[in-house]
């Protein structure tokens, strides 16, 4: 279920698994966040240790479907049930898969709260 942060803001819940070249990926745990009213085009993704990833919400709708990219982050569907976002910095690349269903979930969540916006 979404945490309202205040009366428009959207705030849900997903794992994500690390993929490296590691045996075993590691999961962890990742808020996804939209505020229609400071940046209504824009989601973040916020992981442990407050590092936070702010990109186009239609870089994750595209990347869902087909490879996209933009700047420093990639999204693509791997598989039927799961999508890959790919964050690049000076430091190197972060892999992170996540169930499509979850960011499916935020997306439709997204679209609810603009539309609650727009209709005031």
């Amino acid at each position: 279920m979404p945490r309202a942060v205040d009366d428009r803001e959207v705030e849900d819940h997903a794992k994500g698994r690390i993929i490296s070249d590691a045996p075993l990926s590691r999961p962890v745990p990742v808020a996804l966040r939209f505020d229609p009213g400071s940046e209504p085009a824009t989601v973040r993704f916020v992981f442990p240790g407050n590092i936070e990833w702010s990109f186009p919400r239609s870089l994750l709708e595209t990347g869902m479907r087909a490879p996209a990219r933009r700047g420093d982050i990639g999204v693509w569907p791997c598989g039927r049930v799961q999508t890959v976002v790919e964050f690049h910095t000076a430091d190197g690349v972060a892999v992170v898969q996540f169930d499509a269903t979850a960011l499916l979930r935020f997306l439709k969540h997204t679209y609810a709260v603009g539309a609650a916006v727009s209709a005031r």
